[in-house]
């Protein structure tokens, strides 16, 4: 039972709440800690995932070929360009002889029923496959086929009726890739019976038909001159050059001209995009790291949330060694990238693209290089088991365990110790009340004893 103040006036709440808030000072202290803990380990997991995602970033720009990039074009629609990473420079003229094809059968007309019994399909490289339908309808015959894995999808297709009204169909069959390696026949008849002689080719039969040839793509190099080479392939897609193909839609009588060309700009914005990635990361740091003093008396200095923090500092000066560190003798700065006497790096694209112009074997290998350091650096401390940076957040995070345990305890005790104070004033008042009582009571005992005057 709480009595607040009745019988001695005081403020008894009041009282306990600011003797309260003084026992509360040290888990208000540790909560605060918590907070200000919490808040370092979320722009560490956020510096962390940066550092993993420039992982793969810079594993990429550290490839032998990160830089290369080239502007392909073709004189004609019907044929496209593409260069990959190992391409270079490179013009030639080229004749399409062919584009490729899929083998294409359709067979003769056939009644419902037509389609039953064992059939052998036979790929351009001599391989059999029997099959056999479920029942004996065109469905069946072409849901088998389209089971049997054999490249080859058939389709029903309706043939109208026959003299009785009764519905005919067909069934295409066409190979699912182009090329003369995947044209194939169809047999009705086991492989047995093929082997006999007694099967039959159903696109011979009477009504039947092959639709299209299954037919290579082909390509005619320096047609024309003593050197003309033909090439082919089963695609419509053919290597022309080192990592150089070209794609064809359809035949040509002239010489399309095949053009490409180192792309410069391409270059220059591939390495400047990676070198900004890290200097942003570098940025982001510095701007943690910073403490804010008060410029006048009572205000306050806030420190960065990277303050002091040992191993953000560490993983700073690892990158930026990374970056301006020289490559076999010759410095970074040279294809322009430099880092200030302040510590800001920075990407001078007129000196790159220089630099490639000039030199792009020693300008790939200084990139290159310098990519792969950053990408060791940044694996050091972002790896999700050993890494450094991951280390101190999973430090932090116990931490923060630890002080959420003694917020815990301090929640028990200060509980106890609002129930003792509680417990202590009531008894006060009570007592407080039973001295009033003894008080009144003597008050008038007393006034009994006095003489009554007549």
């Amino acid at each position: 039972m709480k009595l607040d103040g009745l019988v001695s006036g005081l403020k008894t709440d009041e009282l306990i709440t600011a003797l309260m808030d003084v026992a509360a000072i040290p888990k208000k202290l540790i909560t605060a800690k918590i907070t200000d803990r919490n808040s370092v380990i979320t722009n560490l997991q956020s510096l962390n995932k940066t550092l993993q995602e420039l992982v793969g970033k810079a594993k990429t720009a550290a490839g032998a070929h990160s830089l290369a990039a080239f502007t392909a074009k073709s004189s004609s629609e019907s044929l496209t360009v593409t260069a990959g990473a190992k391409a270079t420079a490179f013009s030639t003229s080229v004749v399409v002889d062919a584009v490729a094809s899929a083998h294409s059968v359709v067979t003769a007309a056939g009644g419902a029923t037509a389609w039953g019994g064992s059939f052998t399909l036979v790929g351009a490289d001599g391989t059999r496959t029997e099959i056999t339908p479920a029942g004996t309808s065109p469905q069946d015959l072409a849901k088998a086929v389209n089971a049997s894995k054999t490249g080859v999808v058939a389709t029903v297709v309706p043939a109208g009726v026959d003299g009785d009204g009764k519905p005919l169909s067909r069934i295409q069959l066409t190979s699912a890739e182009t090329g003369q390696s995947h044209r194939f026949t169809l047999h009705r008849g086991s492989a047995t019976e093929l082997d006999a002689g007694t099967a039959v080719d159903l696109s011979t039969e009477p009504g039947a038909a092959v639709l299209t040839q299954g037919a290579d793509a082909r390509l005619r190099l320096f047609a024309g001159t003593a050197a003309e080479q033909t090439l082919t392939s089963a695609s419509n897609t053919v290597t022309v050059g080192d990592d150089i193909q070209v794609t064809v839609t359809k035949a040509s009588a002239d010489p399309i001209t095949v053009t490409v060309t180192p792309d410069a700009k391409g270059q220059t914005t591939a390495a400047e995009a990676f070198i900004k990635e890290i200097a942003g990361l570098l940025t982001r740091i510095d701007n943690g790291s910073k403490a804010t003093v008060g410029s006048s008396a009572g205000q306050k200095t806030t420190l960065g949330v990277f303050t002091g923090d040992s191993t953000v500092r560490t993983l700073r000066t690892a990158l930026a060694n990374a970056v301006q560190h020289p490559v076999e003798g010759v410095s970074p700065s040279t294809i322009g990238i430099s880092i200030s006497d302040k510590g800001v790096l920075s990407f001078d694209a007129d000196k790159f693209a220089k630099a490639m112009a000039d030199d792009p074997t020693t300008t790939q290998n200084v990139f290159s290089s310098l990519a792969g350091r950053v990408q060791e650096v940044t694996n050091t401390y972002s790896d999700k088991y050993d890494g450094l940076l991951t280390h101190r957040i999973t430090g932090q995070q116990s931490e923060v365990k630890s002080l959420e345990t003694q917020v815990q305890r301090w929640d028990i005790r200060l509980e106890q110790r609002r129930a003792t104070l509680e417990r202590t004033y009531t008894q006060i008042e009570v007592q407080l009340s039973k001295l009033q009582s003894q008080s009144s009571w003597l008050a008038g005992q007393l006034s009994g004893l006095s003489p009554k005057s007549d």
